[in-house]
């Protein structure tokens, strides 16, 4: 038995090894990648490079404008991200806690709306907030925003739902017997408790939306440069027929890497806010 056990251990450390190499290699090769000429590139992709040398990181920086980019990047993520928890919180908490029929439809159409593809509604979007409102035009960045508000809230609602009604009602109704009203009920008593599913929420909303390109080209694309977030602003390295390489590849490492740092410290917070909301 104790040599049966040893073989299938040994197997499931195999199996997850190459599922480790395979979703490390491209990061690997792209970190390589990053310090070579084009031509080193082109002729053997995966060789390490002779010389480490930051020269190629500077150049893309300046050449992508690399600071506005990133405060563009870092104002949309925490401005949407941050709206999304506050108000998402709220609505969950009132669905929860007004049990009527109407809730409970709103909260399902909510939740069905998950299922709706953006492919399917990004032109229909394109041109009621561009031709019809004029926000994309006037208002680039905050109509992002607006949309990613949209897009994230249902998520976050549900997950918020699943935790609240682990919630006991007593201690709401125990705050209120104090003299709290609503708000000051569920800011002092409800979100504290919600930091787990919170954190969980943020975490996810700040990978999609700092990591996003399909809705900043359609929204940013004609409001400048100036406007551009990360994942926008490296398309300045490729042209209609060949690429920079040795500036793209330092280019998106400069992307990923944030957001890459602030995911490894707080990986465990996703499980953990996931499960609380679902078995409590």
């Amino acid at each position: 038995m104790n040599i049966k056990k040893t073989v299938q251990k040994s197997f499931i450390l195999i199996v997850l090894a190459v599922l480790l190499m395979l979703f490390v290699f491209p990061f690997i090769i792209l970190l390589i990648n990053a310090f070579k000429t084009n031509a080193q590139i082109i002729n053997s992709p995966i060789s390490l490079p002779t010389t480490i040398s930051f020269n190629n990181f500077k150049t893309a920086m300046d050449i992508m404008s690399y600071y506005n980019s990133f405060i563009n990047s870092l104002f949309i993520t925490v401005a949407s991200v941050t709206v999304i928890i506050l108000f998402s919180s709220m609505t969950a908490h009132y669905f929860v806690r007004n049990n009527t029929k109407y809730s409970k439809f709103f909260f399902l159409l909510m939740v069905a709306s998950m299922i709706i593809p953006f492919q399917s509604i990004m032109i229909p979007l394109v041109s009621i907030y561009g031709q019809k409102l004029g926000w994309i035009q006037s208002v680039p960045r905050q109509t992002l925003i607006f949309m990613y508000i949209g897009f994230g809230a249902p998520l976050a609602v549900f997950m918020y739902h699943g935790f609240i009604k682990s919630i006991p009602l007593e201690l709401e109704e125990a705050a209120k017997i104090d003299g709290c009203n609503q708000l000051q009920t569920f800011f002092k008593i409800v979100f504290p408790m919600l930091v787990p599913t919170s954190v969980t929420i943020g975490i996810l909303d700040i990978l999609w939306i700092w990591n996003d390109y399909l809705l900043p080209s359609l929204i940013l694309q004609n409001a400048g440069s100036e406007n551009y977030t990360l994942p926008l602003a490296i398309r300045v390295f490729q042209g209609s027929f060949s690429s920079d390489y040795e500036k793209f590849l330092p280019a998106v490492l400069l992307v990923v890497l944030p957001v890459l740092i602030i995911y490894i410290f707080v990986q465990r917070y996703i499980i953990q806010g996931v499960t609380q909301g679902s078995i409590k």
